[in-house]
């Protein structure tokens, strides 16, 4: 059975790579798609499913749909589209958006709130559908621009992780796009005619918000230097703790220095009377590495 298009196949073997690299669906799990009605969530959801009548393991999915509560959102159009496909789902109707306008200061951005929201939501209802994973439709751009919105305004180095254990240790998140570009998912969408759905928050594309400056400057950067964004999303599995500044990582106390002296054979001046060799060890969980 052939994909339908070089895209699909392209985007079948990124997400492929994915759960390979971090052992994200074993044979037997029942997966729980975060479905939003957005570009993202139902390319994963279709490619998912392309996926599960191919993979050498079994694997279940149920697409589930947090509703909001805002009046103007199409809840009934993700149904029929479910539905129509064959897709198992659920629709949770709640008061998210409601309760965002009372708890939330004035000036401050509720897609982080809502998203907290939404998460506890889903976390509920993986229990009561019996869901072994939870996949959520975050792509490589996504990665990265996490990356810099926590460099540039948390002052943290961190973005996201492709697989993390919730830390109630009940749940499983899986993101199997992290090697998915968002212009692919986007294209993705639109070539199997899905209907991509807003959020109706009155936030949703504010272009003042961190998130989409933080976009519109790597569309720059990527423009000027093509390949960049690939770049710092292969930095995020290639770390090298020595040179950060955690204290945590590299213990001031467990940092060492030993400086030898040895005497030049052919003694030809004060200057080349020895030479200096400085070995620096870090103590790593009781060990002395080199």
């Amino acid at each position: 059975m052939g994909y339908r298009s070089d895209l699909e196949a392209r985007l079948a073997k990124k997400t492929t790579k994915a759960i390979v690299d971090y052992q994200m669906i074993d044979d037997g799990d029942r997966v729980m798609v975060g479905l939003s009605g957005g570009k993202d969530s139902w390319a994963l959801l279709q490619m998912l499913d392309v996926l599960r009548k191919r993979a050498p393991v079994k694997f279940s999915l149920v697409a589930v749909n947090v509703d909001s509560g805002y009046k103007e959102y199409k809840h009934g159009l993700i149904a029929q589209t479910c539905e129509s496909r064959g897709w198992e789902h659920r629709i949770e109707h709640t008061g998210i958006g409601e309760a965002i306008e009372d708890i939330l200061d004035d000036g401050a951005t509720p897609c982080s709130l809502c998203a907290r929201l939404r998460r506890g939501v889903l976390y509920r209802i993986a229990k009561e559908a019996g869901a072994t994973k939870i996949a959520l439709g975050h792509h490589a751009d996504d990665f990265i621009e996490t990356l810099l919105l926590n460099l540039f305004f948390a002052g943290a180095l961190k973005a996201m992780p492709a697989k993390l254990v919730s830390d109630d240790g009940e749940h499983v998140v899986i993101r199997p796009f992290v090697y998915v570009g968002e212009d692919e998912a986007r294209a993705y969408t639109k070539e199997c005619e899905l209907p991509i759905i807003g959020c109706c928050c009155p936030a949703c594309g504010d272009l003042s918000l961190q998130r989409q400056r933080t976009k519109r400057l790597l569309m720059e950067m990527e423009r000027e230097h093509p390949g960049v964004k690939n770049s710092m999303l292969k930095a995020l599995s290639n770390v090298a703790p020595r040179h950060l500044l955690d204290t945590r990582l590299n213990p001031p106390g467990d940092l060492r220095t030993t400086v030898r002296l040895r005497a030049d054979p052919t003694n030809e001046g004060e200057n080349r009377a020895g030479r200096v060799e400085r070995h620096h060890h870090i103590k790593v969980a009781g060990s002395v590495r080199l």
